[in-house]
């Protein structure tokens, strides 16, 4: 399928991929059988291949459409049938099942730690959202790009590949995750100089530095937003004997979290399973007791920063000292996490502007502007 910008269709310049001779042929035939105005309604019909950018993460997904921006915004849930597979739920229906499914149903995660962990439920996740963006009976095929964590493998690349291909697309691109990030948060990336972006989300946190518009230095470790979840829920159970699920552990790291502690402590009710007696329970947590328990997880994260920074030219290094860190994704949210990541690394930390958003939009802009970014992007 050939795209071209709406701007093009109905002008004498051709399409990508056809020379100007045969798209004079083509148009002229067309002009011949249908007339002028039905010309322009088939022209568009023809030629207008829909470019989707989504940014797959482990916790939630996101759409980009190009023309229109941000079109989706959906949790990485999929529920399917035990006895046949089928998909009966995708996104926020299917978060709302997540430990409440009888036993015929399933609510999963497909992705898990940024790579894919259940292939057939992934592609079926792409295609959700392909047809939720081009419409159930779309007959032209999108140019998909997806980010991916910078630390993945080339059998892991295949396999998003493989699925976006499998879900509808006709062209699949892949970007890595802490470019998009750079390019969302506006970072002059092509400039001779270094930055440092830090992006963190549900299932990978990577630090790089960029500079002339390609990685020097990166890390990537996967520990992130679940790994938070899942020590606060460990914690609650090691010291209350009080067993929760993995939305109840979010939303007191949404509430009350903090990397650091608060000079006004907080308060929030919990309720859960009692681990030895089995029944309900409801406690009083704090805000000092949750910071006490992500304290571990945070040190990890930070660690790759520091190590990223061993490894980074001394030149690139004063350029970061003087620009300071940025900070995008969900667990750059965290409460205190920018000072606390600046009392650690002497560097001054800043959070992007809507950090949650900088990978999908950067990997929209790359799709947009594909031929300035071919050197960092792979195809299939």
């Amino acid at each position: 399928m050939i795209w071209a910008p709406p701007t093009l269709l109905c002008g004498s310049l051709a399409p990508r991929g056809l020379t100007a001779r045969l798209w004079g042929s083509i148009r002229t035939r067309l002009a011949e059988r249908l007339g002028g105005a039905a010309l322009a309604t088939v022209l568009r019909r023809f030629v207008l291949s829909k470019r989707i950018g989504i940014d797959l993460g482990t916790a939630n997904s996101l759409v980009w459409l190009a023309g229109k921006g941000i079109v989706l915004n959906e949790p990485t849930v999929v529920a399917v049938s035990v006895e046949d597979g089928r998909v009966i739920a995708v996104g926020n229906e299917a978060k709302t099942m997540l430990g409440r499914t009888p036993d015929n149903i399933e609510a999963l995660r497909p992705l898990r730690d940024g790579v894919i962990a259940d292939y057939q439920v992934t592609q079926a996740l792409l295609a959700h959202f392909i047809q939720k963006v081009c419409g159930r009976a779309f007959i032209f095929k999108p140019e998909v790009m997806v980010c991916v964590p910078a630390g993945v493998t080339q059998v892991e690349k295949r396999a998003v590949l493989d699925a976006t291909l499998a879900a509808g697309a006709r062209a699949a691109y892949l970007i890595n995750e802490p470019l998009a990030a750079a390019i969302g948060a506006k970072i002059p990336i092509a400039n001779p100089s270094g930055n440092m972006i830090f992006d963190s989300g549900g299932g990978t946190t990577e630090a790089a530095v960029i500079s002339l518009g390609g990685v020097v230095v990166h890390r990537s470790i996967r520990v992130a937003g679940n790994k938070l979840d899942e020590a606060i829920a460990a914690y609650l159970r090691k010291k209350h004997n009080l067993i929760i699920g993995e939305q109840t552990a979010e939303e007191i790291k949404i509430k009350i979290g903090s990397a650091t502690s608060l000079t006004r402590e907080e308060t929030m009710e919990v309720k859960g399973r009692d681990s030895i007696l089995g029944l309900p329970k409801m406690i009083q947590l704090t805000s000092a007791e949750t910071t006490e328990a992500l304290k571990g997880v945070l040190g990890q994260i930070i660690g790759i920063i520091k190590g990223v920074l061993e490894e980074t030219p001394p030149e690139l290094v004063s350029d970061i000292i003087d620009k300071g860190i940025i900070m995008s994704g969900g667990t750059s949210l965290l409460r205190n996490f920018d000072k606390l990541m600046t009392a650690e690394t002497g560097v001054p930390c800043h959070v992007a502007e809507d950090p949650l958003l900088c990978v999908v939009r950067g990997t929209g802009i790359a799709l947009e502007n594909i031929d300035l970014y071919k050197r960092s992007i792979s195809q299939k």
